[in-house]
């Protein structure tokens, strides 16, 4: 796990500001939080998944957090305000559910406006749509959380500017040290370090899925499907495996009518299509392995956690950002990115070997609860009030 970033303690504010201003900053002060999202939260997505968990958090504690972002349906939650829809944008070897059209900034705009919050929360801040607006028209303090990893050609081409705009974040975050070399390598500047969270209650409260006596084992994976999420390649590998058992497939993408064309006549792929929060820790109770194949883009292994959290076996490809959580032979079985052969072999031991799978549930729960959403927000919590302290300083 990438460590957290110690920050100093502002210094006390002078006699000479007014008591409010002390008071914005207090730490048992009920505050007015707004969380800008820049994907669709209705799509299910690892940034939306952070959004709404921390959003939970920490109107748990009393906080009035609201959520801002696009919504190609009802509104997930009854704090969120939905700037409209979203359209599907190339976005890191992938296509994001962003917002970048005129209605939805303006949405943006006078949310903002009319809400008074006393912080708002941008994630991925240089992100087309609500993100960028926030971070360019905000009067509030600002905190900025960057999820990316691997490469980015807007940084590149916008470097010069994109440089200057990520100055009027008072406090910029990072998921993990991943995301820190992209943006930190294009942009400079300092940030915090801070891991994902997972809401570990919620999800160890999740009632198993009903199966028939005898049935046979189940591997688990939900993910786009798209070339970096390695559906693939592990099709190709769950070929390989000599255990009866079945293989779930949640989620769509553009890779889905090539894929189940693919595995047409083979009953032991189920394929999901797109399934709710609620589904997906149900099935992560119920199966036997959850596997993650991807191949690259990822900053930070939540949904690892997710499956350690429901006390599920882990198998996994050995990016970085998946070794941000997990430890080979320790927690989970890793294997090497588009590695067939290597998968099968993984995927065929956590499937047979009953101790060693048993091992490596036991150290995945404990691992789990170092990422528990509880402990995230008591970070940015105590974030949040000092840029609130800082700011109400400088005036």
């Amino acid at each position: 796990m990438a460590d957290i970033v110690p920050r100093a303690v502002p210094s006390a504010v002078p006699n000479s500001v007014p008591a409010a201003s002390s008071l914005a900053s207090s730490p048992t002060r009920s505050l007015r939080i707004g969380i800008v999202c820049p994907y669709s939260l209705t799509v299910p997505g690892g940034v939306q998944m952070q959004v709404l968990g921390l959003a939970r958090e920490l109107r748990r504690r009393g906080h009035e957090a609201r959520v801002l972002g696009p919504c190609d349906g009802p509104p997930p939650e009854s704090f969120v305000t939905p700037l409209g829809k979203s359209l599907p944008t190339a976005a890191n070897g992938s296509i994001a559910p962003l917002a970048p059209d005129p209605p939805a900034v303006m949405r943006t705009i006078r949310a903002l406006d009319e809400e008074h919050f006393d912080i708002v929360h941008v994630h991925e801040p240089l992100a087309p749509g609500p993100t960028v607006t926030a971070t360019l028209t905000h009067r509030h303090p600002t905190v900025g959380t960057f999820h990316a990893a691997g490469v980015s050609a807007m940084y590149r081409m916008l470097r010069p500017f994109l440089a200057r705009l990520i100055n009027r974040i008072d406090r910029k975050v990072v998921v993990s040290k991943d995301a820190l070399a992209l943006v930190q390598s294009y942009l400079g500047g300092d940030y915090d370090v801070l891991f994902n969270g997972v809401e570990v209650a919620q999800i160890r409260s999740a009632r198993p899925l009903d199966r028939p006596v005898g049935a046979p084992p189940a591997v688990f994976f939900c993910g786009r499907h798209e070339v970096r999420k390695g559906l693939r390649v592990l099709l190709e590998a769950f070929r390989h495996v000599p255990v009866d058992a079945e293989l779930w497939i949640a989620s769509s993408g553009p890779d889905t009518a090539e894929l189940t064309a693919l595995t047409v006549g083979d009953d032991r792929i189920k394929w999901l299509g797109r399934i709710s929060d609620a589904e997906k820790f149900a099935r992560l109770r119920t199966a036997d392995v959850f596997c993650a194949p991807s191949l690259g883009g990822e900053s930070f292994g939540v949904v690892l956690i997710e499956a350690m959290a429901a006390q599920t076996t882990v198998v996994a490809s050995s990016l970085d950002g998946y070794q941000n959580v997990a430890t080979h032979d320790v927690d989970a079985l890793l294997s090497a990115p588009g590695d067939v052969a290597g998968l099968a072999v993984a995927l065929e031991r956590a499937l047979v070997d009953a101790p060693l799978a048993a091992r490596l549930r036991e150290a995945g729960a404990h691992r789990a609860e170092r990422f528990a959403m509880s402990a995230l927000a008591d970070e940015y919590l105590k974030i949040y009030h000092e840029v609130i302290a800082d700011r109400s300083g400088a005036r």
